[in-house]
């Protein structure tokens, strides 16, 4: 069963149904079988149930009518709000970003993503743990119920946290590697050409058809997790990198952003990034906005990009109507190029321009031939 509050509307361009659907396809990433929605306009969500008692209630009759067993949330919730909700709907509670962290622990292939997800699972479920033992509380007072719980929630807090210093340790280690080898990048002077975009956007597909990357691809949020550098030369012959890098979500929760520090510091590098947009999703405009507000909390605002107009096999019959159509962009409207990365169109243009951004960034003589 999925809930939502829409608080607000407006707010970040996103109606509280889009955003519904959105967690509808995540909740069937995850393997989940939606049976119902529920949603409910308040000022701000409840600071005991997240919903409304009234709707609580409703959510409550649906049970028997559903027959759900657990019910997700489009926001985090506070563990206050997570652990009355259990109390109340006798059923499992999981808001956003557990669900996003349960997507992304399935996804990871690395070893570096194993650790980033483990390091955000584990950020997010130490200010939890005391529902985790709510059980005992339900058992009464007297003796053995309270010292016992509390004791393993200190014990449970500590083992959490030395896992967390671990792997923060871990991952230091694995920034460190990054670090030498951003280095020894500089020293050959070769420039990194970086994909973002919207999960699902298509960015590894055209990794594959610039590239002949042999990455995976599949048509479902978060697909590819772990970065993935292939070298490309261009038409005047120097060699660039190009990096596929973890697609953003709307509400990406920051513990998310946090957790692949390192990796998303391979975006500060670039010398160039492509954001590809998924020209085919309804959401296209407000996907694109989510992108570019991400880019400015993590300070890559000016960077120079290219706009990549992805999936115009479906909108279009031929490359010729394609390259008839013009994009309004906001960003950077002279800096477009619409694409098929699944068919091939346009693929030679948007490397020539690639080729004029790089020259113009790192200059003509930057990097031996």
């Amino acid at each position: 069963m999925l809930v939502g509050v829409e608080a607000g509307r407006g707010r970040d361009g996103w109606s509280v149904e889009s955003s519904l659907d959105e967690l509808n396809q995540l909740a069937r990433t995850a393997g989940a079988d939606v049976v119902g929605r529920l949603t409910q306009k308040l000022e701000r969500p409840s600071s005991t149930h997240y919903i409304g008692s009234g709707k609580l209630q409703e959510l409550i009759g649906l049970k028997q009518e559903l027959n759900y067993d657990t019910v997700i949330f489009n926001d985090e919730l506070a563990p206050r709000q997570q652990r009355n909700l259990e109390e109340a709907l006798g059923v499992k509670v999981i808001d956003r970003t557990a669900l996003i962290l349960d997507i992304f622990a399935a996804s990871a292939r690395t070893r570096e993503g194993k650790l980033q997800v483990e390091l955000a699972q584990h950020q997010y479920l130490l200010p939890r743990l005391e529902g985790q033992w709510s059980h005992l509380e339900r058992l009464g007072g007297g003796i053995g119920t309270r010292g016992p719980g509390e004791s393993q929630i200190e014990t449970d807090r500590r083992l959490i946290r030395k896992r967390i210093s671990s792997i923060d340790k871990q991952i230091e280690a694995v920034r460190r590697h990054r670090e030498l080898y951003r280095r020894q990048r500089k020293k050959s002077n070769t420039p990194l050409v970086a994909l973002v975009g919207y999960t699902n956007a298509g960015k590894s597909t055209l990794l594959n058809a610039i590239c002949q990357a042999g990455v995976v691809t599949e048509n479902k949020l978060f697909s590819t997790l772990d970065p993935v550098t292939r070298r490309l030369r261009l038409p005047d012959g120097r060699n660039i990198l190009l990096t596929d890098t973890v697609g953003f979500i709307h509400k990406l929760p920051p513990l998310i952003v946090a957790a692949f520090h390192a990796t998303l510091e391979e975006l500060d590098e670039a010398d160039l990034l492509l954001h590809v947009v998924d020209i085919t999703s309804v959401e296209a405009v407000n996907q694109s906005h989510t992108v570019e507000t991400i880019l400015h909390k993590l300070k890559l605002d000016e960077k120079p990009r290219i706009t990549v107009i992805n999936k115009m096999d479906r909108m279009v019959e031929s490359l010729e109507e394609a390259q008839n159509i013009y994009f309004e962009v906001q960003s950077a409207p002279e800096s477009t190029m619409a694409v098929s990365a699944l068919k091939g169109w346009n693929l030679t243009n948007l490397i020539a321009m690639m080729g004029e951004f790089i020259a113009d960034q790192v200059g003509e003589g930057g990097q031996e031939h």
